[in-house]
């Protein structure tokens, strides 16, 4: 007579062989980078096993399951870009509502942007790009530089702050002083 996780496994087994190559395109789509892909596909296949048992449907659950990590992981990008990046928006330089004004104080963002990330020693800027700017993970990134993940998260540490610190004291010099 066969155990429960006997057929519980098989079921599990059954459900990773006939979702997986689904679930990949599927989340693909949202988050772009292959490997963070293959982590919430792993993810989201760990959390419907471990819930297995309370659900009934497994493979809708998966895929929400993918799907929410996806989001997560969605959000999760866009905060560290507005957080390397966004705060030039509010750095005190107000746009009328000419748009060639508009069009000129944003050519003037990306420039000071890009000189920012310019001044960055040779591998944090290639780590720093490559997060900010491709949405590569950190083990995408230790992997194409040849790094540890643990140096990724300091390049991107620096980047942040040093670009920050950059930023902040170009804006701060181009104010006239109020006084």
């Amino acid at each position: 007579m066969p155990k429960a996780t006997d057929t519980r496994a098989e079921v599990f087994t059954s459900l990773f062989a006939e979702s997986r190559d689904a679930l990949h395109r599927y989340i693909r789509r949202f988050v772009g980078s292959t490997e963070t892909t293959k982590e919430i596909v792993q993810e989201a296949f760990l959390r419907t096993y471990r819930q297995g048992d309370s659900v009934r449907t497994l493979r809708a659950f998966l895929f929400s399951t993918a799907r929410n990590l996806a989001a997560n992981e969605y959000r999760h990008q866009r905060t560290v870009e507005k957080g390397a990046l966004g705060e030039i928006a509010a750095s005190g330089v107000e746009s009328g509502s000419d748009p060639l004004e508009a069009e000129i104080l944003q050519d003037e963002r990306n420039r000071l942007i890009q000189e920012a990330i310019d001044r960055l020693p040779l591998q944090c800027r290639a780590a720093f790009t490559l997060r900010v700017f491709h949405q590569c993970c950190y083990k995408e990134i230790a992997e194409r530089l040849g790094i540890s993940v643990k140096t990724v998260e300091k390049h991107i540490a620096r980047g942040l702050k040093d670009t920050h610190s950059y930023l902040q004291r170009r804006y701060e010099a181009g104010r006239p002083d109020r006084g």
